[in-house]
């Protein structure tokens, strides 16, 4: 797992060659990459909210949740991820079904769990969670997600550069709605957490 994130930062085209390569399976590219990695930005959430609590930046305003809440909606929230993994790929997939060298179903989940590497490192920043720096995290890790797909993209479908950049552009667009429904989903979830706390400690 740390071979092939190390290799997507330090050398991507080389890297997504040996991916291709490996022809890894599902479970394997779960046990050895997704679980722990979908676990940055879950314990780190963790750690923030119930330890810290969010911050808009303003002074007295940090919000925390109990240890219990943050448990609940931190299973939620890795649940979510490892969800979010398999319907991109599987999206990926049905974009990719026009062309002939389309891979397989797994083979595109594979895919979709190795591009969404930084995003899960971007996750750490949650451990002290103020607003605008978990936000400059989120979009810094959505840049060189992007940079993956399209160095990944042509290599992996076995097209030409500009059909992969054209093609890349539509998963990125379609990822980023998935980004965006996890975000407001744990956002919710939070926001919840946050009320039970606050009511819990009043009836206190």
């Amino acid at each position: 797992m740390i071979n092939h994130v190390w290799g997507l930062f330090h050398h991507p085209d080389k890297e997504w060659r040996s991916i291709n390569e490996e022809h890894e399976t599902v479970s394997h590219l779960y046990t050895h990459h997704v679980l722990g990695m979908a676990a940055i930005p879950v314990v780190s959430s963790f750690i923030g909210t119930t330890q810290f609590g969010w911050s808009l930046g303003g002074q007295n305003d940090d919000i925390q949740v109990s240890l219990a809440t943050g448990i609940a909606i931190g299973i939620c929230f890795y649940m979510l991820i490892i969800l979010a993994v398999a319907a991109v790929g599987s999206l990926i997939h049905w974009l990719a079904r026009k062309y002939p060298t389309r891979p397989s179903r797994h083979e595109c989940i594979v895919f979709a769990g190795y591009v969404a590497t930084p995003l899960f490192l971007s996750g750490v920043f949650a451990v002290y969670p103020i607003i605008w720096v978990c936000a400059l995290a989120c979009i810094t890790g959505l840049v060189y997600t992007a940079y993956l797909l399209y160095k990944g993209t042509p290599n992996f479908l076995g097209i030409s550069h500009k059909e992969g950049f054209i093609l890349s552009s539509t998963m990125l667009a379609v990822g980023v709605l998935v980004l965006e429904a996890l975000l407001v989903t744990v956002v919710l979830l939070w926001s919840l957490g946050s009320e039970h706390s606050v009511v819990w400690k009043f009836m206190s």
